[in-house]
């Protein structure tokens, strides 16, 4: 559901009705859940552990672990009511446990605790594992209420009319975060487009009076009920303007948030400053060298060569499977299009009938893919035992060749065929700019499922805001999307 078809047209609230408390209409069983998994993971383990091999002290262990545990979440703030629900990563979770166990250490060591260290990391173990899960359940279920618009901010927005619908559309066309628009307030001469309700108008000169914006803009907030303002600055709203608004609406007890127009910046490249009283975002460039790059192209040889080694056995079972389903090798080799644009050959297990790229032409009229892509949810050239490898992905698995070779990196973005990069344009060729990938957002997110512009989103955002931690997460990511078998065809 599109959150544009969700814009508020009930009755009019005035501003003392508002609920601006954070993360408003949130279950309140996530703390509570939260809380007693955090210190039920940690606690019942450590004394169950610590009770089965008589180490000493086991209940004064259990409720030392249980604190300190509980203490370095709340000091990393995972139960503001802000926090919960919001994150499903894994990396958030590896931190404080190992912030957990340089403090246990410590205090080892300060009060000559004797107990065996390996006991000791076994019954810790199970706390992240447990608050992973917790995490999952409960952004699981907020995804969920988001999706019936629930459990969300009311959000108006000030802006030219161009400005404001970009905006507008960008938080429809999602429901995985807090805002719903209920109102546009447009800057200007314009018509809006995306058919959200528009209370009043500003002009396009700075008034004479301020009172002559905020006025208007109060009183909009008060009968939506909004609980947010959100600006879109322009040319016609900028500077003293956008200054003496944000007095207006902090006097009155609102929020203002800035949207600077950029799009698929990850937050850990964005860092504020004031230069000579002016507000400035700094916006750091995608990692292209240097030691992040060192490392995943290490990892990504690491992982290539043990996962050939471990899985030798099934790589002899599916070519003995694929020669005795269909005449023609077991291997299949294809020319892509890698980083900055270099060819290389790729190998997939075979999972079309030998002459496929001969027939490819006459079935050109079945494509059910937009943009350059060809896919067909049934296509008559793959075999039997190539569509159960399609769903599985096991036909992927002799890329692990090219990921130890560095054509490729264990994630990426798709690796595309030469026709489709000959028909790119200057947006969709930046996709080349890293490595392509065994595994990458593309898969995690729906697949064939997906249109070409989303296909070409995902492989952008991955492209400008990669990361070691994001790498792990779409690898963990991965096994749920292969068990699932969503848009494998």
């Amino acid at each position: 559901m599109r959150r544009v078809d969700m814009f508020y047209s009930g009755p009019v609230r005035p501003v003392s009705a508002r609920r601006s408390a954070a993360g408003r209409g949130k279950s309140p069983w996530y703390l509570p859940l939260t809380l007693i998994t955090d210190g039920l993971g940690i606690g019942v383990p450590v004394l169950v552990v610590f009770g089965s091999t008589l180490q000493p002290h086991p209940v004064l262990a259990a409720l030392t672990a249980t604190a300190v545990w509980l203490g370095v979440r709340a000091s990393h703030h995972r139960y503001a009511e802000r926090a919960l629900g919001e994150s499903r990563g894994v990396l958030p979770v590896l931190n404080d446990w190992l912030t957990l166990l340089g403090l246990l250490a410590v205090a080892r060591i300060a009060v000559g605790e004797s107990s065996e260290p390996s006991l000791a990391l076994l019954a810790l173990s199970a706390a992240p594992l447990l608050t992973v899960v917790c995490h999952k359940l409960t952004h699981r279920h907020l995804t969920a209420l988001r999706r019936e618009a629930q459990s969300v901010h009311r959000v108006l927005v000030i802006g030219e009319p161009s400005a404001a619908d970009d905006v507008v559309e960008h938080l429809a066309g999602r429901t995985d975060h807090a805002y719903v628009v209920v109102g546009v307030i447009p800057v200007g001469a314009g018509q809006l487009t995306s058919g959200v309700p528009a209370l009043t108008r500003l002009g396009s000169a700075p008034p004479a009076s301020p009172d002559e914006d905020w006025v208007p803009v109060l009183a909009a907030t008060g009968q939506l009920g909004a609980e947010l303002v959100l600006v879109a600055p322009g040319p016609r709203l900028s500077g003293e303007r956008l200054r003496r608004l944000s007095w207006a609406l902090h006097d009155a007890g609102l929020p203002l948030a800035v949207s600077p127009g950029l799009t698929d910046v990850a937050l850990r490249r964005l860092r504020t400053a004031t230069v000579a009283g002016l507000s400035l975002l700094h916006i750091a460039p995608p990692a292209r060298r240097g030691l992040p790059v060192l490392l995943k192209s290490a990892l990504d040889r690491t992982g290539a060569a043990l996962g050939l080694l471990l899985l030798s056995p099934l790589y002899g079972l599916l070519a003995l499977a694929i020669r005795l389903d269909s005449p023609g090798p077991a291997l299949h080799r294809q020319t892509r299009v890698g980083q900055h644009g270099t060819p290389f050959t790729m190998w997939k297990f075979r999972s079309m009938a030998v002459d496929a790229e001969e027939r490819r032409a006459e079935l050109t009229t079945a494509n059910e893919q937009d943009g350059p892509l060809f896919k067909m949810r049934r296509d008559p050239r793959v075999t039997r035992i190539g569509r159960r490898l399609r769903r599985s992905s096991l036909d992927e698995l002799p890329q692990l060749v090219n990921v130890l070779r560095g054509e490729m990196s264990l994630v990426g973005p798709r690796p595309p065929l030469p026709d489709e990069v000959a028909q790119y344009d200057e947006v969709e060729v930046r996709r080349l700019t890293v490595k392509p990938g065994l595994t990458g957002l593309w898969q995690v997110s729906g697949r064939s499922d997906l249109s070409w512009d989303e296909t070409v989103a995902l492989d952008l955002r991955y492209a400008d805001n990669w990361s070691i931690g994001g790498d792990m997460d779409v690898i963990a990511r991965t096994l749920r999307a292969v068990v699932d078998g969503r848009g494998a065809y």
